[in-house]
């Protein structure tokens, strides 16, 4: 089954999920530890990439998740050069929420050929920037504005607008440190007026927000810098995953 057939199925059967993003400029021997920590909890979407890439060890991480016994491996490349073999699948990410060419089709463009030649499974992905409170290394690097965080209705637009273009997957995104995450507003019209798959990332740190995100509709929450200052918080989310799942059976 392709990662995208199985986020469908899990979205059809009414079950939530949680991702674990890992940003290769962090990988280290705790990248091993996460990993069974996740495992133990029944956590098995691991997300790869970030704004930044100083070490150039991508390739590095995606090996050493893959040789543990990870099935479920996606690049979450911040430019091209994240690009790496042996990955289950890539989220083929277009920034919607900015107006800057580049991370709207010009990076595309250079890396479609790559993923066709190495035949890696590319999810199309509506990739949405929101305000957090804080200058993020996402909204920097890519040099546009975030979606404001009390205008739900521009984050619903900018997200039908994705979908009616073909997108399969919406990520909305705090950014990586960010100081508040996704205002549930947003998250809850995102969810109202699109069909597609929901994920949710930046500044979720505790069991409450991921439950707030959830309840608001998100498919799948991301979680990232979190865990590498908290280990126990995999198994925190963990369980409230569980209780989440079981309530709406």
């Amino acid at each position: 089954m392709s990662i995208l057939d199985f986020l469908i199925q899990q979205k059809q059967n009414r079950k939530k999920g949680l991702a674990i993003l890992i940003d290769p400029d962090q990988h280290n021997s705790s990248t091993t530890e996460i990993y069974y920590q996740a495992k133990k909890c029944g956590i098995d979407l691991f997300l790869i990439g970030g704004s930044i890439l100083s070490n150039g060890v991508t390739q590095d991480v995606v090996n050493s998740l893959k040789s543990l016994g990870a099935e479920k491996v996606v690049l979450f490349p911040g430019n091209e050069i994240q690009l790496v073999e042996n990955a289950d699948a890539i989220l083929f990410m277009s920034l919607i929420s900015g107006r800057n060419p580049e991370y709207l089709i010009g990076k595309q463009v250079i890396a479609a050929p790559w993923i066709k030649k190495h035949k890696i499974e590319s999810i199309s992905t509506g990739y949405m920037l929101i305000e957090s409170g804080k200058l993020t290394s996402a909204l920097y690097i890519s040099g546009t504005l975030p979606l404001p965080s009390d205008k739900p209705d521009i984050a619903a637009a900018t997200a039908m607008a994705g979908e009616l273009l073909g997108m399969k997957l919406m990520y909305l995104d705090a950014g990586s440190g960010a100081k508040n995450p996704a205002n549930a507003s947003v998250i809850s019209a995102i969810n109202s007026n699109t069909d597609c798959l929901l994920f949710v990332g930046g500044g979720i740190t505790n069991p409450e927000q991921a439950k707030l995100a959830w309840e608001n509709g998100a498919d799948y929450v991301v979680v990232g810098n979190g865990i590498f200052e908290n280990f126990n918080l995999i198994s925190e989310l963990a369980d409230t995953l569980v209780i989440q799942n079981s309530n709406i059976q």
